[in-house]
C-alpha cells in the first residue's frame, strides 16, 4: 500500500495536510528505512507503535522516535487525541552521502559510501466511521486478552485443586488398605518372638 508523498506545498483548501515530524541526516540508507516505513503506512498510531516496538531493525528505533515526535506535535500544537490519529504518509528521502576511502592492494583505494536519509511521517485524524471500528477492535483485543488471562488462571486453579483432591483421596485409600496389613505385621512379630 503506497501512500501519497505530501510535501510542504501540498495544500487542501488552503491548509496544510496533516501533522508532520521529520529527522534529517539519519545515518542509514533510505532503502533500509523504507522497509520499516512500509510496515506502518496507513495504520493507526497505537498499532504502528506496537509494530515498531517489536521490529528487529535499527531503522525501527529511529522511525519510532519520529512517530512519537509527530504524535507529540499533534497533541501539543493542535490539541488532538493520540488515539484518533493514523499514519497518512511516511517516506524516506536520500540525504547527503559521506564518502570515505579504504586502501586496497597495489596502492589503490576504493570508495565507501556512508548513506544518510531524511525520514518524514505525516499524521492525520481518522474519519468518524472508521474511528468507531478501530476503537471497537482495540476494546475487543484488550478484553479478549484480559479474559484469556483470567480464564486461564481460573482454569489452572480448578485443575490444580481437582488434582490435589484426587491425590489426597488416593493417599487416604492407600493408607486404609495398608493399615490392616500393618496391624497384622505388628501382631505377628510378638508371636514370632514368643515362639523363639
Amino acid at each position: 500500500m503506497t501512500g501519497p508523498k505530501l510535501n510542504e506545498r501540498s495544500f487542501v483548501a488552503g491548509e496544510r495536510t496533516g501533522i508532520r515530524a521529520s529527522v534529517r541526516g539519519s545515518r542509514m540508507s533510505a532503502s533500509k528505512a523504507r522497509v520499516v516505513l512500509d510496515l506502518i503506512r496507513g495504520r493507526d498510531v497505537v498499532s504502528a507503535d506496537q509494530v515498531l516496538q517489536f521490529t528487529e531493525r535499527e531503522a525501527a528505533r529511529v522511525v519510532r522516535k519520529v512517530l512519537a515526535s509527530a504524535v507529540a506535535n499533534a497533541v501539543n500544537n493542535d490539541s488532538l487525541e493520540a488515539e484518533t490519529l493514523y499514519v497518512k504518509a511516511c517516506y524516506a528521502d536520500e540525504g547527503p552521502t559521506l564518502r570515505r576511502f579504504k586502501p586496497r592492494a597495489r596502492g589503490r583505494a576504493t570508495r565507501i559510501n556512508k548513506r544518510t536519509c531524511h525520514i518524514t511521517i505525516v499524521l492525520d485524524v481518522i474519519e468518524a466511521d472508521l474511528l468507531t471500528v478501530v476503537q471497537a477492535r482495540r476494546e475487543r483485543a484488550v478484553s479478549g486478552r484480559r479474559a484469556g488471562r483470567t480464564g486461564g488462571v481460573a482454569d489452572r486453579r480448578a485443575r490444580v485443586t481437582k488434582s490435589r483432591e484426587a491425590r489426597s483421596s488416593k493417599a487416604d485409600e492407600s493408607t486404609a488398605v495398608d493399615a490392616p496389613v500393618a496391624e497384622n505385621e505388628t501382631t505377628d512379630t510378638p508371636d514370632a518372638e514368643e515362639t523363639n
